[in-house]
């Protein structure tokens, strides 16, 4: 008789790009997509974990981008915010197609199609076995998703982030542009700081070193591997003390 995998980590925090749900698309959410990741998330069911879930913008609007071009820093951040919410909509059926309970919290107020913010609400519902995903980012300009994902992480006392990647890990390099890249298996906080690697900004990798929260890099696109990590095999990179 096969031998049950047991979860290491009991709440997780999944953090996903907005460029995840592009599938071959140029802009926008390709539902066959949000279908996988949802399957993927779904895997997780049996193991009891409880997830929350930070989505990016950026296959819709990437405030900085815009910003660069001219528009005011402040505005387009909030139209990014607003992109992120459409995504975690998308997320959030393709989850409650497979019968998962799902809620999406916004920090920024929107009542008719999102619960606001509240850290106990969102306890509430990790521990009655629902998904949560936060929108909005952290509800302020000039902060990145990856800094929203660690905020949430730190509130609802998450065990460990799980940053989703289209490559295996982090590397020294590019591994699209450079095939000799070398990945980690592990890397520290400072490391990765010092060393400029775009694992997550600084201000979310700060966040993480000064609470101890761990981060796993992995690729999302590989079948089985958030279930393989949340089990504690070696997959990705384990960015940590």
């Amino acid at each position: 008789m096969a031998r049950k995998e047991k979860a290491l980590y009991k709440r997780i925090l999944l953090k996903l790009s907005g460029e995840a749900l592009l599938g071959g698309q140029s802009s926008g959410v390709d539902p066959a997509v949000a279908d996988y990741i949802a399957n993927e998330i779904k895997s997780l069911n049996d193991l009891n974990v409880q997830i929350a879930i930070v989505i990016g913008g950026g296959n819709i609007f990437r405030g900085i981008e815009a910003s660069a071009k001219g528009m005011d820093r402040t505005t387009a951040d909030y139209m990014g915010m607003l992109a992120t919410v459409i995504n975690s909509l998308a997320l959030q059926s393709a989850l409650e197609k497979r019968e998962i309970p799902t809620r999406v919290q916004s920090s920024i107020e929107m009542r008719e199609i999102a619960e606001p913010f509240i850290q106990r609400k969102a306890l509430s519902h990790l521990e009655k076995g629902r998904v949560v995903i936060f929108a909005g980012g952290t509800g302020n300009p000039f902060f990145s998703t990856d800094t929203a994902a660690s905020l949430r992480a730190m509130e609802i006392r998450a065990d460990v982030i799980m940053k989703a990647t289209k490559v295996d890990g982090v590397y020294d390099s590019d591994p699209v542009k450079n095939k000799s890249a070398v990945m980690f298996k592990s890397i520290s906080y400072i490391d990765v700081l010092t060393k400029n690697l775009k694992v997550m900004d600084s201000t979310a990798i700060t966040l993480c070193r000064d609470n101890a929260l761990p981060i796993i890099v992995f690729n999302m696109q590989k079948k089985g591997n958030i279930r393989s990590a949340v089990c504690g095999k070696k997959i990705g990179t384990y960015v940590g003390e």
